[in-house]
């Protein structure tokens, strides 16, 4: 019945925010900044209930942590969903969750790099005097370009 209060809830993974945004370029060497929006259905927390004769269970769930696999081999851990670049934080890193390429995305397929974001959801439920926890996965992806700036002399 745990399992079936969890389905109701539609788990989804990560709405991806990420600067620069997929569309855009970055450069090697400045920070890109990840976050996730934190609605019930991305990020938590998100509570259902299945009812079964007299027995109910109920599920609380939310995201404990996301990884974030940035397509050049590297991968970052971001225990919070992440704060929202703004414009006026100019070349500043994120401070819970961001990265920095090394090399250009010019030799990867379409030239960008794919990222994937997965969210791990941990689950406590209760019902019928009984309690316990379940752990879920959910992926979202995307595509960054990242060039490289030459300085001449």
């Amino acid at each position: 019945m745990a399992q079936e209060a969890v389905d109701k809830m539609k788990l989804t993974g990560p709405d991806i925010g990420i600067v620069p945004k997929p569309g855009g370029k970055g450069l090697v060497g400045l920070p890109v900044w990840m976050w996730t929006d934190k609605t019930a259905e991305a990020y938590g927390p998100n509570k259902a209930s299945a009812t079964a004769g007299a027995v109910t269970v109920t599920a609380t769930a939310k995201v404990s942590q996301i990884v974030w696999d940035m397509g050049d081999g590297h991968k970052v851990t971001c225990t919070t969903a992440g704060t929202p670049y703004k414009s006026s934080y100019g070349k500043k890193s994120s401070p819970d969750c961001g990265y920095r390429y090394s090399h250009s995305s010019k030799d990867q397929e379409g030239q960008k790099y794919p990222v994937t974001a997965t969210s791990t959801w941990t689950i406590d439920w209760n019902g019928g005097g009984q309690t316990g926890q379940l752990t879920e996965t959910r992926q979202s992806q995307t595509q960054v370009s990242i060039g490289q700036l030459k300085v001449l002399n």
